[in-house]
């Protein structure tokens, strides 16, 4: 016991302790993320988390609440680098909606596709989890506001939300088959299609527009 408090002690020495408690948030939010994406919400407990990032109990109840807050902010993690990703590769697309609708939709199945556990958290467990579903409701909601608000600036015509409502849909079900391999495993394929039908969608658009 002695040498375990040792241990802990010099571990944190001379560290500030704004950045102690930071550094074991991100300990536990990182062994959060490896226990719930490589066996699901089951596996998400106050014990197990804090096995997994070697830490005492008593800094799980230092930055979280419940394992729900916890798992909150896994979910904002994982979809702040997706965030970024996918800003990244629209910058690099250029103008074109073709250029920019394929980047986008490789940006995110690549992205899950380089850890699936990310679409576990992002999308498939959100299907069933409270805090999960709030949380992808909200992404959705700012993800179909920014793509209407990129319309018109005097008010966008119906045509546009149900054309954005529709898009917006379709692209978390496509994540989420393709986080759980129902796509196959061919990511060019399922952008080519995708791609496909998201132009089709937007012609169809334009054309009431007229």
């Amino acid at each position: 016991m002695t040498s375990a408090r040792t241990a802990a002690s010099t571990r944190w020495a001379g560290i500030p302790a704004d950045r102690r408690r930071d550094e074991r948030r991100d300990m536990l939010v990182r062994a959060a993320f490896r226990l719930f994406g490589d066996e699901g919400e089951g596996a998400l407990t106050v014990r197990a988390v804090c096995r997994g990032a070697e830490l005492h109990t008593r800094y799980f109840y230092e930055n979280f609440a419940d394992t729900g807050e916890l798992l909150a902010a896994v979910y904002d993690e994982q979809a702040a680098a997706l965030g970024e990703v996918l800003a990244r590769a629209l910058d690099e697309a250029g103008a074109g909606p073709e250029a920019r609708t394929r980047a986008g939709i490789r940006a995110v199945l690549r992205f899950i596709s380089d850890d699936p556990r990310r679409g576990r958290v992002l999308f498939v467990e959100a299907r069933g989890n409270e805090v999960l579903a709030a949380r992808r409701r909200a992404a959705q909601t700012a993800l179909l506001d920014g793509l209407v608000a990129m319309s018109r600036a005097d008010g966008p015509p119906l045509p546009v939300v149900i054309a954005a409502t529709m898009f917006t849909g379709a692209m978390t079900e496509l994540a989420q088959q393709w986080a759980d391999g129902r796509l196959g495993r061919d990511l060019d394929a399922v952008v080519d299609s995708a791609v496909a039908f998201s132009l089709a969608l937007h012609a169809a658009n334009a054309d009431q527009l007229r």
